[in-house]
Formats: structure tokens, sequence, C-alpha cells
């Protein structure tokens, strides 16, 4: 990192180090490349990350730990941390459906949105971590409740899997303090996995930088921006990489005076929208404890409807931000936080979101529920109401917030120029140094995990920009 020079020009700057820009950088230094990551966020390790929840709210995410759409009734959380979402996420990896890939070839025209086409790139993204599912001997009784609620209505359910190694599980840990870092380098994060690998082989990664501007010739392109939020610096590479997702690539491409030659820049944004349903028991439930998101539906009827369920669990201050009520009301549900247990629904949405900026240069979130999202979460809930009823809850209700998680879209991929904006190749239309692999390339809502999609298609990008 020592190495790193304004006035070098770099063969490649990946602008953001979490899944995709540390897989793209991977493969790139292992072909010699030399690459330059940055990084808006802090580069933290085992020994310092933030230990209060408070703390990771405000170190580890853009806007002090929660944005919010144009409307405040659906709340954002985007990653800002060397290593992104692998660091505060709970690691969970799918390849997609033929349900999903189908209707991203179907909507983008790109011919290998097939899984026999992507499944040699899965195959090397699950090469580089350690995937594991939780044993049924160390379910908490959040996930004991999930499991039994869903053979009691019929339902069929599966493991979840766990970018994950030696978790410990037997020795009391708990995975929910995963969400501001795992402390253990238990969760196969990019830290430990890729950005490590790829730090071994002369990657330089610079942190705590924000890109504000970019500016292309053809041949060279000039990166500008701030560290430490205030002193100026510009980078140049003959190729650019962009894995700062759906907002942080949008923003970037309108602040750089991109949207007259893409039109469909800041279209197409998705979320996931998850809402929590909590339940209350007259036992202790601790869904905190041990592995407390380790189950997932796996009920092609739920497949059908648009939604999945998954037992999860929050911190105290997420937990209380959901709750109902004020003053004593909301005070008689904290005090019985140990008897709730928690299920999610996350929807696939149907009603595309767009991203765009003010008069200030700040980014706008104009992102809807439409009657289709309304009734496939009425359904999620329905369902879970039934699994906690079914289990002796004395009390269900909903969670007052959702929670947008995975964010993409905003630079959709596809053939056709005027309705996407990266082609097949990966660069940005007309713009043939500058690449793009990440959730932001999305066509639409898969309604699966992202997390081992977007790690395939970085790979298959990174192969791409080593054929040019």
């Amino acid at each position: 990192m020592a190495n790193i020079k304004q006035s070098k020009v770099y063969d490649a700057v990946v602008i953001g180090s979490g899944v995709s820009g540390s897989f793209l950088a991977l493969e790139l230094v292992k072909s010699g490349m030399e690459v330059l990551l940055l990084e808006a966020g802090e580069f933290f390790s085992r020994s310092n990350f933030p230990q209060k929840e408070i703390d990771a709210n405000s170190k580890l995410y853009w806007g002090g730990g929660i944005e919010f759409n144009t409307d405040a009734n659906i709340a954002l959380l985007r990653p800002k941390v060397v290593g992104g979402g692998s660091i505060v996420n709970q690691a969970l990896l799918d390849r997609f459906d033929d349900d999903a890939l189908s209707s991203w070839k179907s909507q983008s025209g790109v011919s290998f949105f097939e899984s026999g086409k992507l499944d040699k790139y899965y195959a090397a993204a699950e090469a580089e971590l350690n995937i594991e599912t939780i044993p049924e001997k160390y379910r908490n009784e959040n996930g004991k409740i999930f499991a039994e609620g869903f053979k009691a209505n019929g339902y069929q359910y599966a493991p979840l899997t766990r970018a994950q190694k030696n978790c410990r599980f037997e020795e009391g840990n708990d995975c929910i303090e995963c969400l501001s870092g795992c402390r253990a380098d238990s969760k196969q994060s990019m830290l430990i996995t890729t950005l490590k690998a790829a730090l071994g082989k002369g990657l330089h990664i610079k942190s705590l930088f924000e890109v504000g501007k970019i500016e292309n010739n053809g041949e060279e392109v000039k990166i500008h921006g701030l560290y430490l939020k205030k002193y100026r610096e510009t980078f140049k590479a003959r190729k650019l990489i962009l894995a700062a997702g759906a907002i942080g690539n949008t923003k970037l491409l309108l602040s750089s005076g991109f949207k007259k030659k893409l039109p469909a820049l800041g279209r197409n944004f998705f979320t996931h929208p998850q809402f929590m349903v909590l339940a209350l028991f007259n036992r202790e439930i601790s869904a905190h404890k041990g592995p407390f998101q380790s189950l997932k539906s796996a009920d092609p009827n739920f497949r059908k409807k648009g939604f999945k369920l998954e037992n999860v669990f929050g911190p105290p201050v997420a937990i209380s931000m959901l709750l109902q009520g004020f003053g004593s009301e909301h005070m008689r549900f904290m005090k019985r936080l140990s008897q709730m247990a928690c299920i999610e629904v996350a929807i696939r949405d149907t009603n595309p979101g767009i991203i765009s900026l003010d008069k200030k240069g700040k980014v706008r979130i104009d992102k809807k529920l439409n009657d289709e999202d309304r009734k496939r979460k009425a359904a999620g809930v329905e369902a879970i109401q039934n699994i906690f009823s079914s289990q002796g809850a004395e009390e269900v209700f909903e969670g007052r917030l959702p929670i947008g998680l995975h964010l993409m879209g905003g630079l959709g991929i596809g053939e056709n120029s005027e309705t996407s904006v990266v082609n097949p190749e990966f660069q940005i239309h007309c713009q043939r140094n500058i690449f793009v692999a990440d959730s932001s390339i999305f066509p639409n809502a898969p309604g699966i995990n992202p997390s081992l999609t977007i790690m395939a298609l970085s790979i298959k990008a990174a192969q791409e920009i080593l054929r040019g």
C-alpha cells in the first residue's frame, strides 16, 4: 500500500472493495496487472472491528447506518468498509435458479443467463471460500421454531448455505456479533479470502478515499476524489472497474455527466424489501444466540408467490427501531427481547425504483411498493403467522419498517443501449474501458441472495477484461 502513486497509470483501478471488487481485483493481479483498489470506508481487521452496535452503524455504513427512499418508508443499508457487504452480512450463498436467470435473459437479451453457462463461474467462486450449513444440533430456539412451524404447516425448508469456517458454536460463539465484522475470522469475508490473496500478489489498496468524478478519453481514465474527506487526489488507469454497488456506481456516473450518453442510468433499482415479523413467547427464545440465521424456506409455492422466509434477528438498537409503540408500550416489548422469535419475509419486488441526484448532487432514491409487492408481502406474513401460531406464540406483530439489504440495478446489463447501461461484455455502453459486474447490473430482482452470483459474474467479467 505504501507504493500507491498518483502519477502512475495503473493497468486497472477498481472502485469498491466488496464482493465484486475483491474478486475482480484478485483475478486481475493473478494475471500480472498492476491494480489499485479504492474504497471510501475504513480498513478494519479482526482486532479492531467496532464492538458496540452504535459504533458499527456509524463506522461500517453510509449515512451513519441507514439511508431512506424519498418517502422515508424503506430503510436502505449500504456498507462502507473494506470488504463491503461481506463484512456486515451473514455470508449467505445461493446459485440462481432457472426462474431468476430466464427472467434476466428475457429482459436483457444476454445469452449467458442460463444455469449451464454460468456453472463453471459459480464453481470457481465457491472454490475461493469455505462453504457450510449449520448442523441441526447447533440451531438456536428461533431456528427450532422455524423448522417445527414449517413441518406443522406442511411447508418446505432447507438449511442456509453460508461462507464460514470453524465458527466454534460449541464454545458459545454468537453469529450476531458478525454483523459488526467477524472477530474470529470464521466468516469467509473478502478481507480474509480474496482481498488477502490479492494483496499477497501485489494489489494496492487505498481506503478512506471517496471517488467523486471520473473523466475518460477512451485511452485513459482519470479518477478524482477526496482522501480523508479533505485531500484532493487523482489517479489514472487504462481500465476502470466500478464495484461500488447500485447507488455508488450510479451516483458516480451521474456526477461525471454520463446521463446523456446512458439514458437508462439509474433506472430499474430493486432492493428485495425485507419485513421482519416478531412473536412473543412465554419462554426464553434468545434468538440472538448461536447461529442466529440458519434456515430458509424452500417451498416452490412460496417461490411462485414471490417471497422467501428466513429465521433472523437483530441487535437491540435495530430491534428497537422495528417495534411498535412509544414510551411504556415500547418498553414493554424491549423488556421481553429475549422471549422474542423472528422470521423475515423478503419479497421479489416488481416495481423498479429510480436513482437520481438532487440539485445539490445528493442521491435521491424513488422506490415504492406496488400492489403486487404488497400482495407478496401479505402472503409471506400470513405464512409466518401460521408458523408462529402453530408453535404457541402469545402475540405476533410486524416490524414497522421494511429494510432494503440487496441493493440492485441502476446500471442494468443488456444488448440495447437505450434500455441498459452495461453490455454483455460488462462494458459501459460506448465506454469500452469501463467495466461493471456487481449487483448494479442486475436487470431485475431475482428473489435469491445475490452474493454468489455477483462473485460468478465478476470472475466472468475478469476474463472479458483480460481478453481486451
